[in-house]
């Protein structure tokens, strides 16, 4: 802020910087000056004339910022540019602070001022856009080629509201349209995926994943015609290298929009040779396992390849469940309809009610059960969440694993077991070794 204490501790903070700057701002709209500041034109003149003086007392390097620029009288804006260049100021920076602007409104913006403002040729002039009309990356192109030196922009887009001009799509623009957007940076671009992941670890916000560049989808293909097309050359479909901006490679999403090239290339190089018969029969399962799943897993290809092309039919039924639980062990008792009889019911105790809830599956199913591992996960967000259970065990001999869901996460794990023994069941009358691997991969 152009406050006196500010710039001082400024420019305590760079005592020992090798190259100093101190930034300083103020804001230039009648609306900003008269509900927020409540002060006068007059008034914000002398006080960017007083900031951009004290501060170039501590530093060759300042910059001022007419906050809110894009929505200021063009006249006064251009005084106040010209007051700071006078007192010294190297870059003049002129915000679009609540993204309201267009790209042709910023650019006539920068030439403007740039006609009106002479001595504004020997400063850099510099953007900051924000996105909440969406054209922030936009409005910053259009200053660039409107005469902008600076671009002022975040990794990832994070900022204030919507956020920020995402310094990875300047870039990337600059570097894919290098005969339109005439400008240079220096930036590294193999470096934006490991410092756009490592930024979103840190802060816990991750891009969302149809976010350019660096979403986690940005180069995931799921519709037919450009799996076929990138198959064969990824430029078909990609105007970006993914291992330009540090990306492992193009991703080929597997979904009801896929196609039989996509499915067979998965398939080879799970280590596969499906002939064209097998592959077509393969797709025909493909097709009607994806009307039902957003997503298929390798592990999906897997139990469509060793079981026939069908999923693992539920022969167990988890009907009931009962869990008492207090300081000491656990009672569950559940009901569970199967192979052979119609229902039956079995009560046992564990150390927690997951295990009471296990041994007294076992005991109903008449099976030996030996869980190998167990995670959870939540599904949705909330206290009353939904939660996914992902369960290994070894039934009879036979490792498996199972997944279940619920928003009681006792009875998601009864679940993921009676997936687990309902392809333990299915299993019984296979016995390939390919078959018992697929199924422990999992469903």
């Amino acid at each position: 802020r152009c406050h006196d204490g500010d710039i001082d501790r400024a420019a305590e903070a760079l005592t020992r910087a090798a190259r100093k700057r101190i930034h300083v701002f103020i804001a230039t709209s009648d609306l900003h000056l008269e509900q927020k500041l409540r002060i006068d034109r007059a008034t914000c003149v002398e006080r960017v004339r007083s900031a951009v003086q004290r501060a170039r007392g501590y530093a060759a390097d300042v910059e001022f910022s007419a906050e809110d620029a894009t929505r200021s009288d063009l006249d006064f804006l251009c005084r106040v540019v010209l007051v700071a260049i006078a007192e010294g100021a190297t870059t003049i920076n002129l915000p679009d602070t609540v993204g309201y602007t267009t790209p042709a409104e910023y650019a006539a913006l920068f030439r403007a001022v740039r006609d009106r403002v002479p001595e504004a040729e020997k400063v850099v002039l510099s953007a900051h856009c924000h996105d909440d009309l969406g054209l922030a990356v936009a409005n910053s192109l259009a200053a660039i080629e409107a005469g902008a030196g600076q671009v002022e922009c975040t990794v990832n887009g994070i900022g204030e509201r919507a956020g920020n001009a995402a310094l990875e799509e300047i870039v990337m623009a600059g570097r894919t349209r290098p005969q339109v957007l005439s400008f240079r940076c220096r930036v590294n671009p193999r470096e934006i995926m490991r410092t756009s992941r490592l930024l979103s670890h840190e802060i816990g916000v991750f891009p969302q994943p149809n976010k350019a560049i660096v979403g986690r989808n940005a180069f995931a293909h799921e519709a037919g015609i450009h799996q076929h097309g990138v198959l064969q050359n990824g430029l078909t479909y990609e105007i970006i290298a993914p291992e330009t901006v540090g990306a492992g490679g193009s991703s080929i999403v597997l979904g009801k929009h896929s196609g039989r090239h996509a499915l067979e290339r998965r398939y080879r190089e799970l280590g596969y040779e499906p002939d064209a018969n097998a592959i077509e029969q393969l797709y025909q399962a493909f097709t009607a396992l994806a009307d039902k799943k957003r997503q298929i897993l390798d592990e999906d290809l897997l139990t469509l390849l060793h079981d026939g092309f069908h999923r693992a039919p539920e022969v167990y039924n988890l009907t009931q469940l009962r869990v008492t639980c207090g300081t000491e062990t656990a009672t569950a008792e559940v009901r569970i309809a199967g192979p052979g009889f119609n229902e039956r019911s079995a009560t046992a105790s564990g150390n927690g009610p997951i295990a009471a809830a296990f041994a007294a599956v076992g005991e109903a199913v008449g099976r030996t059960i030996e869980v190998l591992d167990l995670s959870v996960q939540s599904v949705t967000p909330g206290r009353d969440s939904l939660g996914r259970v992902l369960l290994q065990v070894r039934i009879d001999g036979k490792s498996l694993s199972g997944h279940g869901a619920s928003t009681d996460i006792v009875e998601a794990g009864a679940r993921a077991l009676v997936h687990a023994l309902n392809k333990a069941d299915h299993a019984d009358g296979l016995e390939t070794a390919a078959l018992s691997s697929s199924y422990y991969w999992g469903v």
